[in-house]
């Protein structure tokens, strides 16, 4: 396991642990609307490595772990943890743009900033594959990035489970828009993945502009 890659996990755990064992803590620092809407910025970054339970981290920081390295070897440690900040931040502020007018609404986990290094990690290699559960078959990287914005669209219309399906949704579009801007090769060399993965964020542009979701 690379360094940095051990740096975030261990971050995550030591907070997440914290916040295990202390509820005061976990109030504190959890994303809240309604305490944002009153000033209190540093949810922005604590609420991103707090976690509900042991299995809530270890699912997040297990995908962390098999697409970081693709960031690193391809763009460097700073854009890694650049990466990972700016989809933390608009994992958050896309939930709180969805959810500005409940002011009790309350989420923590990695999950956007995860999101964020997964969908870069997709745009610089969308041919590579992975196996999903039961399925057989490997699955190319293009279309499981794709079908999951297309999940999180339809977890958001129907409030499908206590997820954060807007805060994964954000995640991925910071680590999209970022990838491009610090690495605009992609448009010439992959060009078809970056169109094909902007096809989920315009059709959610499109829903929330027609009041559909």
């Amino acid at each position: 396991m690379n360094i940095h890659t051990l740096i975030i996990i261990a971050a995550n755990l030591l907070i997440s642990m914290r916040g295990f064992r202390d509820y005061s803590f976990f109030e504190q620092y959890k994303f809240n609307v309604g305490a944002l809407q009153r000033g209190e910025t540093k949810r922005w970054i604590s609420s991103g490595f707090l976690h509900v339970d042991w299995k809530h981290f270890a699912f997040n920081m297990i995908t962390l772990y098999f697409f970081a390295d693709i960031i690193i070897m391809e763009l460097g440690v700073f854009n890694f943890y650049l990466i990972y900040l700016i989809g933390l931040l608009s994992g958050n502020l896309l939930s709180f743009y969805f959810n500005k007018n409940q002011p009790n609404y309350s989420a923590v986990g990695a999950s956007g900033a995860v999101t964020g290094i997964v969908y870069a990690a997709i745009l610089l290699n969308p041919g590579m594959s992975m196996y999903l559960y039961f399925i057989p078959i490997p699955i190319p990287f293009y279309v499981v990035g794709v079908g999951y914005l297309l999940f999180s669209i339809y977890g958001m219309k129907t409030r499908l489970g206590n997820i954060g399906h807007d805060a994964h949704f954000g995640g991925a579009i910071g680590g999209y828009a970022l990838t491009i801007v610090v690495a605009p090769w992609v448009l010439e060399i992959h060009l078809w993945a970056v169109l094909l993965l902007a096809a989920p964020i315009a059709w959610l542009l499109y829903l929330k502009y027609n009041n559909k979701l």
